[in-house]
């Protein structure tokens, strides 16, 4: 049973130690073997704590990157990727040692391997991930609108997906290779260039006209959330903001186009405009109809 025993603690042991371990005692193999796999799990643990370490200060570079430049999709995809990297590294090329190394570095088979792999979802997404924080066709805080009509504003990206915060402030994961090959309307790809819509304005046939076109090009430059500004001259035809488009079945229709900065919400400014149009308009006596019936009985 003894000699079961030391058999078995000395194959625990390298071929070396367990070469010099024979026709010793049951007591010294045992030591030998505790004081072996003690430094074993003493060993692992500083490793995996450097490691660890090395996680912190990546992550740590990378959120002073971000904190001078900017949060960017860039430096999210370059942080995850330079992660996976050295979590490889510390993994699997201390377990094989130069032979490992040469042997992924010189192999043919290694790398028909990796091209073959590139089909697969997950390397597709990597690659995918890779040329959009190059190329950037949008960024962090972007706004964009999904083929499917879903608009939001970009949280994040990781290696394998984007992050989209909707409006309801649902999120919706994107893998990375559909958001490389589906059209997307990116309404904050120039911060520079300002977003324009076109509003209606309804009056009734009796109203002042140029009265109504003045309150409504007043007050759309004076809101602090439009960029359009009152350089309105009687002589110059072309520095009207504010246009008489159509005499509708009921009304009379005004048009404007406001202009207004990339990173606001459309419905904000939807909100803003037509809330202090209609009050304006109102307060001056301008008559914004509405359908109605008339009903005549003859006795």
């Amino acid at each position: 049973m003894a000699q079961s025993l030391s058999d078995f603690l000395l194959k625990l042991l390298p071929p070396e130690t367990a070469e010099t371990l024979k026709g010793a005692s049951l007591e010294e193999i045992f030591f030998v073997v505790a004081f072996v796999l003690v430094v074993v799990v003493v060993m692992l643990a500083v490793y995996l704590f450097v490691l660890r370490l090395i996680l912190k200060l990546i992550k740590r570079i990378f959120r002073r990157f971000d904190k001078n430049n900017g949060n960017s999709l860039t430096y999210q995809f370059l942080e995850k990727a330079i992660t996976l990297g050295a979590v490889i590294a510390f993994v699997v090329i201390p377990l094989g040692g130069d032979r490992l190394a040469e042997s992924l570095l010189g192999s043919t088979a290694v790398a028909a391997a990796v091209v073959g792999l590139a089909a697969n979802d997950v390397i597709k997404d990597m690659f995918a991930g890779l040329q959009i924080s190059i190329y950037k066709p949008f960024d962090v805080g972007s706004r964009i609108m999904l083929e499917d009509g879903r608009a939001g504003i970009v949280e994040s990206m990781t290696l394998r997906h984007i992050v989209l915060r909707l409006i309801d402030t649902t999120r919706i994961i994107l893998p990375n290779s559909r958001a490389n090959t589906m059209i997307i309307v990116n309404y904050s790809y120039e911060e520079h260039v300002p977003r324009a819509q076109d509003f209606r304005f309804a009056i009734g046939y009796d109203s002042d006209v140029d009265k109504a076109k003045e309150i409504i090009r007043t007050t759309i430059c004076d809101s602090p959330l439009t960029l359009n500004r009152d350089i309105y001259n009687e002589e110059d035809p072309s520095s009207r903001s504010v246009y008489f488009l159509e005499i509708a079945e009921s009304a009379l229709i005004m048009g404007a186009t406001v202009y207004y900065p990339s990173n606001l919400r459309t419905e904000v400014v939807k909100d803003e405009v037509n809330t202090k149009v209609f009050r304006a308009l109102k307060e001056a006596g301008i008559e914004i109809p509405y359908n109605y019936m008339s009903v005549v009985i003859e006795k």
